[in-house]
């Protein structure tokens, strides 16, 4: 008796192992802003992933522009909609876990892409602290270790926070290097930096370089100097995006190096494993980090960009 009760015990596990996997149906996806290339590029991984999975799935993109109570809003409209799964790229790494939890607890998977996020299943990401840390590493190399820099902070999200200590880890091996400031908010943006770097250029008359967390605030702060009359200094930033590209190929901009994310295969490679996850296989390690390369002007001819055709 205790044998049949042991088999069919067995046969039970077996059966339940070789249940079909949850099919996705239905993704939300809540970004900074859909006004940027970089956002566009990961809703464009991200759905062209999901519909390798299913494809009949609904997709709903939204950006949020940086307003956290509006993503919060998203995230509640995704729940009320039963979605199968949320990515989503956190206006706040914090403040945005219990509207995760709230997701999580309607059965949904949340997926934290290019920043992480508190309490969500998975996070994919550039390994940012690499990226910091090449493109502070141009700046260093090419002042010989020597001169005065500055590092043009952003929003305090772990991306941003991770790409600063990057680069201060690379000025930190070059004691010649002087941080004339760390701390200022570029806010991500172009218009941003073009304001925080006008007041650099009006503070300290001699800069010899600027690490700026991000492209567009690369390309901000490109313009600020332009506008000055400023050309004696090198600027460096974090992204690879289609800008950056036009700036490195320009004899004329002051930008000099960029390291690259690839937000297409990084959106993609979430939702992969967010459709496993949903069929019951969990992931080996819940951050994953992706590398990242140093784009200069003598390499930049041969980099595909965020645009280049994807099979």
């Amino acid at each position: 008796m205790k044998k049949r009760v042991a088999v069919a015990a067995i046969m039970a596990v077996l059966a339940m192992g070789s249940a079909p996997a949850k099919e996705l149906k239905s993704i939300g996806i809540s970004l900074g802003s859909l006004g940027n290339p970089y956002f566009v590029a990961l809703a464009k991984g991200a759905e062209a992933e999901a519909k390798k999975s299913n494809p009949n799935v609904r997709v709903t993109t939204v950006g949020f522009d940086y307003d956290l109570n509006k993503q919060f809003t998203q995230i509640d409209n995704f729940i009320a909609a039963g979605v199968d799964m949320i990515l989503l790229n956190p206006g706040d790494p914090n403040a945005i876990e219990p509207a995760i939890k709230r997701a999580q607890a309607a059965g949904i998977i949340v997926i934290a892409v290019d920043a992480a996020a508190k309490g969500a299943d998975l996070t994919v990401t550039t390994d940012n602290v690499q990226a910091g840390r090449l493109s502070c590493q141009y700046i260093a190399d090419s002042l010989h270790g020597k001169g005065d820099v500055i590092i043009e902070n952003g929003p305090q999200v772990t991306a941003v926070t991770d790409r600063v200590k990057g680069c201060k880890e690379a000025f930190a091996k070059a004691p010649g290097l002087k941080v004339l400031s760390a701390d200022q908010d570029g806010k991500g943006s172009r218009d941003g930096a073009f304001a925080v770097m006008q007041g650099y250029l009006t503070r300290f008359p001699k800069i010899d370089a600027v690490f700026a967390i991000n492209d567009p605030q690369g390309i901000g702060s490109d313009l600020a100097a332009k506008q000055l009359g400023r050309k004696d200094l090198i600027i460096t930033s974090v992204d690879g995006a289609p800008d950056i590209e036009v700036a490195l190929k320009s004899k004329d901009s002051l930008i000099r190096a960029s390291a690259s994310q690839d937000p297409y295969a990084m959106a993609a490679l979430a939702v992969k494993l967010g459709v496993e996850t949903l069929g019951g296989k969990k992931p080996a390690q819940t951050t994953v980090l992706m590398p990242s390369k140093l784009l200069t002007r003598e390499n930049i001819g041969s980099y595909q960009g965020w645009s280049a055709p994807r099979s």
